[in-house]
């Protein structure tokens, strides 16, 4: 159920800058059990919603018959759409209430911590109103792991069990990169300057094309857009990129990518806690990290650095042509490492480290 919290206190960044007020969509499914144990968090990635029946139902259904780890029949599930994306909470395009116009690009900076910050609100909203008293999983992949490790350090106690799936502590040089040029792909469309919801769409039509090399990699483009005739022209991996451009802009503006991919190179959890390892270090979650060995964008050694500093953490790789986004696709191998690792039935999890710390 598609639900949205409200905060009209003023909501100060970790810029200093502030928000005059705080709307958050956020869906739940399920129910809390009589222990009040049974709460699945979920946190989504950069251009995904609140909905993650919508784009993680390799791992979620509704039925328990559906073979699915985390179902509605079993868990009570929460995930929120985040400050600045697109999908009903506060974002470039959401009304000024000091002015009464859109923000554009008068939106204030934010960064991973903010984007956290403002779920902790929500969470402590529902805590409120349900009195329940810790999350039994959060989980998340790429930015969402981003967010579920920067949350796990925020409150140690909070969180019980935690899985990070393609993700890092410290956004990398290389992933900085891909972003810069995507956005400049976006300030380069000339219509970007304009105030105007459809501002910069041709641009992140672009960034987009630019963003799927990351994502995938040279094998996944041979394994799924290699021409099968001796064509010269109008290839298939070319006509790929317009369409993921095209496709993106039908459901995404580029004031929300813009302003999401810098809040991901904001993404470093040793900032002001002594550096990355002494932040890891206070995560109190039973933590399972999962890799995808051909990862570009997040290569295995992000993870293996998880592993190697989170204190109760397991380390398992997943081997996929498809890169980054296999953390999207590969289903079954993703669901079989959780379900091995994390006790669904019993609320506890069984680690098996395969990394030595």
């Amino acid at each position: 159920m598609l639900n949205y919290f409200d905060s009209d206190t003023e909501f100060i960044l970790e810029s200093g800058q502030t928000l005059p007020s705080l709307r958050l969509a956020y869906h739940t499914f399920g129910k809390l059990n009589d222990k009040k144990d049974n709460v699945v968090w979920i946190c989504h990635a950069l251009t995904a919603n609140s909905n993650p029946l919508e784009w993680w139902d390799i791992l979620l259904g509704n039925e328990v018959g559906e073979n699915k780890i985390i179902n509605t029949e079993e868990h009570f599930i929460v995930c929120v759409n985040i400050l600045g994306s697109c999908y009903g909470s506060t974002n470039a395009l959401s009304e000024n209430s000091k002015t009464g116009q859109p923000f554009y690009h008068e939106f204030p900076f934010f960064t991973i911590r903010d984007i956290v910050s403002g779920i902790d609100l929500l969470r402590k909203e529902l805590q409120s109103k349900l009195d329940f008293e810790k999350i039994w999983l959060c989980i998340g992949g790429s930015m969402g792991g981003q967010q579920a490790m920067e949350w796990a350090i925020k409150e140690p106690s909070l969180i019980e069990n935690l899985a990070l799936i393609a993700t890092n502590a410290r956004h990398s040089a290389w992933g900085i990169a891909f972003n810069s040029s995507q956005r400049q792909a976006i300030e380069n469309d000339p219509t970007w300057e304009t105030n105007d919801k459809k501002a910069g769409l041709s641009g992140m039509k672009v960034a987009r094309s630019i963003a799927l090399l990351s994502y995938r990699n040279y094998e996944a483009y041979n394994l799924t857009q290699t021409d099968t005739d001796e064509r010269t022209e109008k290839f298939s991996s070319e006509s790929y990129q317009k369409y993921q451009g095209e496709k993106l802009a039908q459901r995404f503006d580029a004031f929300a990518y813009y302003n999401l991919s810098k809040a991901m190179d904001s993404h470093n959890v040793g900032r002001n806690r002594g550096g990355i390892e002494k932040a890891l270090l206070k995560i109190k979650a039973k933590t399972v990290v999962v890799s995808i060995t051909n990862d570009v964008l997040f290569p295995s050694q992000d993870q293996k650095l998880l592993a190697k500093h989170i204190p109760d953490a397991s380390y398992f790789e997943i081997k996929s042509p498809y890169g980054h986004d296999g953390f999207l696709l590969e289903g079954e191998k993703l669901s079989k490492i959780l379900s091995d690792n994390i006790s669904f039935n019993e609320n506890t999890v069984e680690t098996k480290h395969v990394l030595s710390k």
